[in-house]
């Protein structure tokens, strides 16, 4: 049976998360320890940080900041700039990309930046699309592993030291206390948190005819190389209260595009505007773990006081975990089409996946779903 934060409504089910004796959960507990922090201070820090990175005659960039185009890295150029940096923008390019993505992409370009984006083979990527779901039911594998590799090559590469990343998300999620204390990404913290699930890049060759070449773009750069430029991570919510609905507002203010309506799987219109494949990823997170995108969100919410815990639990109860038959407007069997996988196959991978110690089964074990596909938890109306 899931247990559920008593503060808000995330599941005990959630990896490395943690309750302590009154039934809250260490993301909860961290998100109020901000209010003893001293902000002032920890903005002054970054000043100092970013004083010594940048160019004092114009003649290179000063930092590297990885983006997607969406909300937070539109927010992490608009700071950068604020604070008088000037920035190499990267875009390790997303697998399925829409429409709005690229549009909010453009209009990131047009805050006055210099900008690299970095497409990997997409026969190949097609491949790690299909290996990441069917062996780790996360067909975004290579978005994931690319977005934090790629970026840090361009380092190397640009011989640029300073990247700025955005919020530790073992920080404002939960995870171990040693990570979320730990605002500097290396290549421990891309290793266990940066979204390999356990796939190792030397995992892939050879399967469907990788190759190590294939390889390159998931590939961190060597210890020797990472020293010889002295590539640093920073994590701007370590240092500026990082909140993504503030984040949105400030994005919004500068141009970036939302939907009219919620995104599917979601309770909000301002995030996850960029990949048509994210509807899968996060219903697979779902099946695994009993709770999806709705889940993190309301409890941002709920953790800042913006609606109620009962409000949170109903606005899961709608959203939550549905099948996803389109994101952003987009059918699944369209998205599923460069995989070569059928429907009625993608259903069977993620009936692999589901953990049937959440979902109700009926006497023969089998999963029990409503016309729409959709399952139920176990213990769904006592959360």
């Amino acid at each position: 049976m899931l247990r559920y934060c008593t503060c808000c409504v995330m599941p005990d089910s959630k990896p490395d998360l943690h309750f302590d004796e009154a039934g809250v959960c260490h993301a909860c507990r961290s998100y109020a320890s901000r209010k003893v922090i001293d902000w002032s201070q920890r903005r002054g820090e970054l000043e100092e940080i970013l004083k010594r990175y940048r160019s004092n005659d114009g003649s290179h960039w000063d930092c590297i900041v990885p983006v997607s185009g969406g909300k937070d890295s539109t927010y992490q150029v608009v700071r950068m700039l604020q604070m008088g940096m000037n920035p190499l923008c990267v875009t390790a390019t997303t697998c399925d990309p829409s429409d709005l993505g690229h549009a909010n992409i453009e209009n990131l370009k047009s805050l006055g930046v210099d900008y690299v984006e970095f497409s990997p083979n997409p026969v190949v990527r097609r491949k790690l699309n299909r290996i990441g779901l069917t062996q780790v039911g996360d067909i975004s594998w290579p978005e994931h592993v690319g977005i934090f590799t790629i970026p840090v090559s361009m380092a190397v590469r640009f011989n640029i030291p300073l990247i700025i990343w955005g919020e530790n998300s073992q920080n404002e999620y939960g995870g171990p206390a040693a990570a979320s204390d730990n605002n500097v990404l290396d290549r421990r913290w891309l290793e266990e948190f940066g979204g390999m699930l356990g796939l190792r890049v030397s995992d892939m060759i050879g399967l469907e005819g990788l190759r190590p070449r294939d390889m390159i773009p998931y590939t961190y750069p060597t210890d020797d190389a990472l020293q010889r430029v002295q590539v640093t991570g920073l994590f701007l919510g370590h240092y500026i209260p990082w909140d993504g609905y503030a984040n949105a507002l400030l994005a919004q203010a500068h141009g970036f595009e939302t939907l009219s309506t919620t995104v599917e799987g979601s309770v909000v219109n301002y995030e996850n505007l960029d990949n048509h494949q994210t509807g899968i990823h996060d219903y697979f997170k779902f099946l695994k773990f009993g709770f999806g995108r709705a889940t993190d969100i309301a409890c941002l919410h709920a953790r800042r006081g913006r609606i109620t815990r009962q409000d949170a639990l109903e606005l899961v109860k709608m959203h939550d975990g549905k099948f996803p038959w389109t994101y952003l407007g987009k059918p699944i069997e369209a998205i599923l089409e460069p995989l070569d996988m059928t429907l009625d196959q993608f259903i069977k991978v993620c009936d692999r996946f589901t953990n049937k110690k959440i979902f109700k089964t009926n006497a023969r074990g089998q999963l029990i779903k409503d016309r729409r596909g959709n399952l139920t938890k176990i213990n769904d109306d006592n959360p």
